[in-house]
């Protein structure tokens, strides 16, 4: 008898707001590599996009136009849907305050509500969070043991002084892994609306038995990552500089801790906890679980771009930007997940891909001198 090919079993519908993004455009493609049905529901609103869908959206997926701030878009966009992906999200440090809570926190209590108020069948929300909810996290003193720490103090950013004082004795203190089970510390509105997500999501998940989870996501890095933005990114900034010819310009001494992850390590993690039940009710931390300083990163730039290794080190710093941060992973690896790809490999992709769009050196200037006149950057 001839062979048949057997068509892949559909697994639902899954809704992946902020699905036209870097990370949610990624998921929308493993989504539906895995044989999910994917509808995507997006503002396209600046700075992130230029308010039209990106050439890169799976043609596969479902789009719809709308904003997590309003029920009627949430709605539609909700309706017969089998899981939710919830990543759209209001980021960096801007100074309408209020819209990190109505974008991050508020859209989130609304699904529920109306997951409720229509009786919809939804099996699984997977809310995105930060690493931004552990604020300056912990550090080691020799003497005094582990110490949760508040923001570095202007007056000592000013004297360069980077590293981390003990409060007690002034000595050097040791940067401590980041926990799921951390005490949450956000020292800045996003991370602060990032935190009440998760409380929202799994507690409301827990009350009403829709199994929910909570992802803490370090610094993601890969193709697609707007260039029409870099508050928070390092990579962005160095590639674009290196490109057009000028020097990296490092905050600080270069000295920080960072974790870069690959965004197709995010995709994987993703799937692994939609469809594992032992996720259901927690937060996990998706990071490479690897310790790598700005100046690493720089290094790695300077070599695929094939320009000289020379940054820029003028003392420059962002108030309430955490010295170190590292991420501990061990709970997602324990179900069965592990990252893939290495540093290298997130700068060649990244650089890559960004060599096809020369005016993001436009975009970067612009935003360079927002952060500089908002005092964001000093």
């Amino acid at each position: 008898m001839p062979k048949t090919n057997k068509a892949k079993k559909d697994k639902g519908l899954v809704l992946v707001t902020g699905g036209a993004g870097f990370i949610g455009s990624h998921l929308i493609d493993g989504l539906i590599e895995a044989g999910y049905r994917v509808r995507a529901l997006d503002n396209l609103a600046p700075p992130t996009h230029n308010n039209q869908l990106p050439e890169w959206f799976n043609p596969k997926a479902e789009f719809m136009k709308g904003d997590v701030r309003n029920r009627v878009d949430l709605e539609k966009a909700m309706a017969g849907v089998d899981y939710i992906f919830h990543l759209a999200a209001h980021m960096d440090y801007h100074m309408d305050f209020s819209t990190y809570f109505l974008t991050n926190t508020a859209s989130t209590a609304m699904l529920y509500e109306i997951i409720m108020a229509k009786k919809l069948p939804v099996k699984k929300i997977i809310v995105t969070s930060s690493q931004s909810v552990y604020g300056e996290g912990k550090y080691k003193c020799k003497k005094h043991g582990i110490i949760y720490m508040t923001p570095r103090e202007e007056s000592q950013l000013k004297k360069q002084e980077w590293e981390m004082k003990c409060p007690h004795d002034g000595s050097a203190m040791e940067p401590v892994p980041e926990y799921e089970s951390d005490e949450l510390c956000p020292q800045i509105p996003y991370g602060v609306s990032k935190m009440a997500l998760e409380r929202t999501a799994l507690l409301l998940g827990k009350i009403y038995s829709i199994p929910s989870v909570a992802v803490r996501y370090s610094i993601v890095h890969g193709p697609r990552q707007s260039f029409r933005n870099f508050y928070s990114g390092a990579l962005r900034a160095f590639s674009i500089q290196a490109l057009s010819g000028q020097p990296l310009s490092v905050h600080e001494d270069g000295n920080q801790i960072r974790d870069f992850v690959n965004v197709k390590d995010v995709t994987a993690a993703h799937l692994k906890l939609l469809e594992d039940p032992r996720a259901d009710y927690e937060a996990f931390n998706i990071g490479s679980g690897e310790i790598t300083t700005v100046l690493d990163l720089a290094k790695l730039v300077a070599k695929a771009t094939k320009t000289k290794y020379d940054p820029e080190i003028k003392g420059s710093y962002r108030l309430n930007t955490p010295r170190h941060q590292i991420m501990d992973i061990s709970k997602l690896k324990k179900l069965g997940w592990k990252p893939k790809y290495t540093l290298k490999d997130n700068v060649d992709q990244y650089v890559g891909w960004v060599k096809q769009y020369p005016e993001a050196k436009e975009y970067l200037a612009k935003s360079q001198a927002a952060l500089k006149k908002t005092k964001v950057v000093l």
